[in-house]
């Protein structure tokens, strides 16, 4: 049983980190499986097509087409849910604690994203997306590889900035390169959005209608050609916040039920150990009906696809687009502007680029650090986001087609997750001593 209240955050946070922990399993024998002599079914099951038809329209594309586009729309959905939440009623909803995390995520994608495209070639200039995401997964479970005893407003702060850029990247890169295929497809993509929007001003709360919709408009913009993770962020922005039950009702009525049980068991007397197990069971069932109206969609809705994205989405999107064969490159070429440009940027200029943000916006007054949190620890925090691989991976996919190229861009954001990860666990490891012992001394 708990004993406490358990924040939305930290089911958010324990459930994330897992999945990513087990995610870096899965990788690791995704590469074991593609370089072993049984590597070709590897090939032959991502590469096998599946077919969906939507009337006079289908799409007929490889399982790991679907893989990318759809379990990745789920997983982008999910983390559309944790932002909204965290920025209008969690832990980021005062305005400078808001700006502090915004300022740090405009950093974390500008100073890599600016590095990369002065040292890339102009034919490789889209790469930028692939250093200017962030993957929160990642980031939480090196965060739970780190300590414990890190502060509650660090892992918020650094959870948020990251889904930040994941999100802000997806959708640049969407406006900047993305050819469209079929307007008409994507006009009824918009007007079933548009839909979606008004049923959020009706305050409707038919969850299986918003994602029968949602279902939908992603369908659409595959046929469109458009990236099907954007059909999970817009779903998220329309998903109803607020609970229809007020604070005062639930706490009245929960009151009102325990009264009833304690004033059973006074009345029937039961022995010790025995239980009045019918009252018992029926308190505990009016209680469970209680709390699920209580809830809010995106919470309820974010409660049952957490799961999912974490132990399905990203996992499989790792064993279809993780690997690389071991004999398919030159070392010498990882030295290349495409391959350093990538490892420089997420190693150096994301955390560079988001404590230089931080600190102006605090300097100018528009922003205040997270309480409990000094910049050793952001120092570290803000290299662990350089070790996000898995988004970064998705983004190399979409701009970087040749299978060559693509291996020597993997090379590099393995490397960098491997240094930026490192460095940011010793950093953290330093920081926290250092500030024991300032507590000690004071």
């Amino acid at each position: 049983m708990i004993h406490r209240i358990v924040y939305s955050f930290e089911s958010f946070e324990q459930v994330l980190a897992r999945g990513g922990t087990f995610t870096m399993v899965v990788a690791l024998l995704a590469l074991s499986w593609l370089n072993s002599p049984w590597g070709a079914s590897w090939l032959y099951l991502w590469e096998n097509p599946l077919t969906i038809t939507l009337g006079t329209y289908s799409v007929s594309k490889p399982i790991g087409f679907w893989v990318q586009q759809v379990l990745l729309a789920l997983f982008y959905l999910v983390m559309g849910l944790e932002l909204k939440r965290v920025l209008r009623v969690g832990e980021l909803k005062e305005w400078p604690d808001r700006m502090f995390a915004v300022a740090a995520a405009s950093g974390g994608m500008a100073i890599p994203a600016a590095l990369y495209l002065y040292l890339a070639p102009v034919a490789a200039q889209a790469g930028w997306s692939v250093v200017a995401t962030a993957d929160v997964a990642a980031v939480l479970a090196l965060l739970a590889l780190a300590s414990n005893s890190l502060p509650f407003s660090l892992r918020v702060f650094l959870s948020s900035t990251a889904i930040m850029q994941a999100i802000a990247s997806l959708l640049l890169s969407v406006i900047l390169y993305t050819s469209i295929q079929n307007l008409l497809v994507l006009s009824v993509a918009t007007g079933v959005f548009g839909l979606l929007v008004v049923l959020r001003a009706l305050r409707n709360r038919t969850m299986w209608l918003y994602l029968l919709l949602g279902l939908v408009m992603l369908l659409c913009f595959l046929l469109a050609g458009v990236q099907g993770a954007v059909a999970g962020v817009l779903l998220a922005l329309v998903i109803p916040i607020h609970s229809r039950v007020m604070e005062e009702d639930f706490v009245t009525t929960t009151d009102t039920i325990m009264g009833q049980l304690h004033a059973l068991r006074m009345m029937k007397r039961p022995e010790p150990g025995e239980e009045i197990e019918e009252d018992f069971q029926a308190a505990a069932h009016t209680l469970r009906l209680n709390c699920t109206k209580t809830l809010s969609p995106l919470r309820r809705l974010q409660r049952r696809l957490l799961p999912w994205a974490a132990y399905l989405s990203l996992p499989l999107f790792a064993l279809a687009f993780v690997p690389f064969t071991y004999n398919s490159f030159a070392w010498r070429d990882l030295l290349g502007p495409v391959p350093m440009g990538i490892f420089l940027a997420l190693v150096l200029g994301k955390p560079i680029g988001m404590l230089l943000f931080a600190w102006l916006a605090s300097l100018t007054g528009i922003a205040r650090i997270p309480a409990t949190v000094h910049w050793g620890q952001l120092t570290g925090g803000t290299l662990l986001l350089g070790a996000g691989f898995m988004l970064s991976l998705f983004q190399a996919q979409q701009v970087f087609p040749a299978t060559e190229q693509l291996n020597l861009v993997k090379i590099s954001i393995y490397a960098a997750a491997a240094v930026a990860g490192l460095l940011g666990l010793l950093v953290l490891a330093v920081a926290g001593k250092t500030k024991d012992l300032l507590h000690t001394q004071v």
